[in-house]
């Protein structure tokens, strides 16, 4: 594709700095992995930043995953500028 942009056609793990194909289970793993880290580094370790531009039930999940499964109240929105 053009100006160097394309589309992934399968997830992608990090290894030694570099970007490697990987099943969706492993990908998922890690993903999880990582956010599990994050929440027990304490609430200051997570930040989630919405839009106004996007519906208001995802706004609402945003701030859901960050306060219930994050356990942070480290939210903010672009609603109030």
């Amino acid at each position: 594709m053009g100006d160097g942009l394309f589309r992934l056609t399968e997830p992608l793990v990090r290894d030694s700095g570099r970007l490697r194909p990987a099943s969706w289970e492993e990908a998922l793993e890690r993903a999880a992995s990582g956010f599990a880290v994050a929440r027990d580094s304490g609430p200051n370790a997570f930040g989630m930043f919405s839009c106004s531009k996007t519906t208001n039930e995802m706004n609402f999940m945003a701030q859901k995953f960050t306060r219930a499964a994050m356990h942070s109240n480290n939210i903010d929105s672009c609603n109030r500028t």
